[in-house]
């Protein structure tokens, strides 16, 4: 049975050689970089205990240098099977969704007309490159020279244009000897209704080719220059070569630039593509005019774990960004996510752009929101939960959203991460820095004040104790980047007390699994060469263990897992006495009695075990610490509450 031309392009790009090959091996997570699709493991053809067979996922091959076997897909499924090539490629169809082809006599007759087919859509690319030159294309070239597109710019994006003719395409396709069903068939012309000559798809329009990854030209996006015609924007009918929501706009190259560590974004339109490709952001792509697709976040997925979601900075914005969730949680597996960024106000990423920079652009990316962010704010935006009923409906409305996850170590995260947030919003602390989308644009949250009683509670020399707690968790982090991925889920819910660190946090998350030469760099880039300076002269991370032995990964596990355990009882302590200062304000009762009473002794018990700042500190073996006047305070309170208990 022979195979049509381009299935099996189709089933190794819909296929990830990763997923593939981890059904049979372990991997070394010491040596493998899942963000870069770089794996290894030991060699499933031979016996060993080195991980010496490694895996390109964005190639799509795998080579053992032990045994030197090597392939793709389809041999591996081979070889591990025991099967020949049509049931290999019969197996892997069935994991991808894709239906064999039936037996077909006329396949290759098929084969040759897709490429004949392509051959005419190469012809009109030529025809529109050259009608923008001409005198109907002036008001297009000044168009583009106002959206900052130079002619080297419509040169790389092979820009044209299609005149206001009724036949225009129609007759040099013609001229050049293409039968008529030829030309029907790519979309370029439609039958008339009227019974007259077929009629150009695209008129007055400047024409953007829409290639495949292989580099073929498949459809044509048009933009209107009549502000009056009815679509803005249109794209060529599904064809042979053409399913739209199976395509991305810019494909190829941006899964080029993302190979070599670009993010991957996702914009609205061909114009936000052009303009970020252009300011240096290659890895950019678009859907065609319809909303992200499962199809297309699968192909997304293919290029990079986590493609960024740029998208205009208004409702409909909004809209969108909340329709993508929808489809993407069903899909969601470990590892593969979405993140989001909303241009500010009535822009798009075109806008922003020409207003102030690319680094305003940056700023944005660095700073993009994880999707369970972006669920919890659709859900919450705007409303009020002041009663049970409420708060329940909103449980329920959540439940039924995250129950949509088939992954359930995903799923677990996700319910984990909404019991916090709940947690939050039901009993505000903190929350200034996070913002939310009223009125159509993005404002602060203002901070919830602390109320007297709590501060009186809390030690004035906490914060700075912190701070330097941050800072050593992210020193450590940068000095061993090996072992971000251990620890990313303490990083990320890392509430920072200073801005800086938050800003360390966000790039050590995106970038730490680069390396640590390329996470220095990047942070000299974002925040300045002072940055890594000035953290790393402070006394306290300079006396860090796992700072001054850079290469010892057992020293900065350690002295990791004791400062996030240190943040996290901490954050406990500070949650207890804060709730139950909210009670001193009504009825004292025993319960709340014994709770300050255990709080205070789990704070006193554990001085034995710490020497650090004896004279001023107690410090708790949960590596809490409270001050003496912290401990009389507590002292006096409980003295205090006993005494109006008695009837006093």
């Amino acid at each position: 049975m022979s195979l049509p031309p381009g299935f099996l392009d189709e089933l190794r790009s819909r296929l990830s050689l990763t997923d593939v090959v981890g059904r049979k091996v372990m991997w070394d997570t010491r040596k493998s970089n899942q963000g870069k699709g770089d794996m290894w493991a030991p060699c499933p053809f031979h016996q060993e205990k080195t991980a010496s067979f490694h895996v390109d996922d964005r190639k799509g091959f795998y080579y053992c240098f032990g045994c030197h076997a090597k392939g793709d897909a389809i041999s591996f499924v081979r070889e591990t099977e025991n099967v020949d090539f049509m049931e290999a490629v019969r197996i892997l169809a069935g994991e991808a969704g894709m239906p064999m082809p039936e037996r077909d006599p006329r396949a290759q007759e098929k084969a040759d007309r897709r490429t004949q087919l392509a051959e005419v859509m190469e012809m009109a690319v030529q025809h529109f490159r050259l009608s923008l030159k001409t005198g109907a294309g002036a008001a297009a070239r000044d168009y583009l020279a106002g959206r900052g597109l130079d002619e080297a710019a419509q040169e790389r994006f092979e820009i044209g244009f299609a005149a206001d003719a009724w036949q225009g395409l129609w007759d040099h396709l013609k001229n050049k000897g293409v039968e008529d069903q030829m030309i029907l068939d790519a979309g370029l012309a439609k039958p008339s209704q009227k019974g007259g000559r077929p009629y150009d798809t695209f008129r007055n329009r400047i024409m953007f080719p829409i290639r495949d990854p292989r580099g073929r030209c498949i459809a044509f996006g048009g933009r209107a220059m009549d502000p009056n015609d009815n679509a803005k924007y249109l794209n060529s009918p599904e064809t042979e070569l053409f399913d739209k929501s199976r395509t991305l706009y810019h494909h190829g190259p941006a899964r080029e630039a993302a190979g070599k560590g670009q993010p991957l974004i996702v914009a609205e339109g061909y114009m936000d593509v052009i303009a970020l490709a252009q300011a240096g952001f290659g890895a950019s792509v678009a859907p065609l005019g319809t909303a992200v697709t499962e199809h297309q976040l699968q192909l997304l997925w293919r290029i990079t774990d986590e493609p960024i979601m740029a998208l205009d900075g208004d409702t409909a914005g909004l809209r969108a960004a909340y329709r993508v969730i929808d489809i993407a949680l069903p899909l969601l597996e470990a590892g593969k996510s979405l993140r989001f960024v909303l241009m500010p106000e009535g822009q798009d990423p075109d806008d922003l752009l020409r207003a102030k920079g690319a680094g305003a652009v940056q700023k944005l990316l660095d700073e993009a929101m994880p999707m369970v962010q972006l669920l919890w704010q659709r859900e919450t935006e705007g409303r009020n939960f002041d009663s049970p009923e409420r708060k329940a409906a909103l449980d329920k409305a959540l439940r039924e959203k995250i129950k949509l996850i088939r992954d359930p170590s995903i799923r677990g995260h996700y319910e984990q991460t909404i019991k916090d947030l709940t947690w939050k919003l039901f009993n505000p602390r903190r929350s200034g820095g996070q913002k939310r989308f009223r009125s159509g644009k993005w404002e602060p949250i203002p901070p919830v004040p602390t109320s007297t009683k709590s501060s009186l509670l809390v030690a004035a020399g906490d914060e700075a104790w912190i701070q330097k707690c941050e800072a050593v968790i992210l020193a450590t982090l940068i000095c061993c980047p090996s072992i971000c991925d251990e620890f990313g889920d303490s990083l990320e819910v890392m509430e920072c007390a200073v801005p800086d660190h938050a800003r360390l946090r966000d790039l050590i998350l995106r970038h730490g699994p680069d390396g640590g030469d390329a996470l220095r760099q990047r942070i000299d880039e974002v925040m300045g060469p002072q940055t890594l300076e000035n953290l790393m002269a402070l006394p306290h991370v300079a006396l860090s263990p796992a700072v001054r032995r850079r290469d010892d990964d057992e020293a900065a596990r350690m002295t990791l897992n004791e400062a996030f355990a240190k943040l996290k009882a901490e954050a406990g302590w500070t949650a207890e006495v804060e709730e139950a200062s909210e009670e001193i304000a009504g009825v004292v009762d025993e319960a709340m009695t014994w709770r300050l009473g255990q709080a205070a002794e789990a704070k006193n018990r554990a001085q034995r075990s710490q020497q650090e700042d004896k004279a001023e500190y107690e410090v708790g073996d949960n590596g809490a610490r409270i001050s003496r006047d912290e401990r009389d305070a507590f002292a006096a309170l409980l003295e205090r509450i006993r005494y109006s208990k008695s009837g006093h």
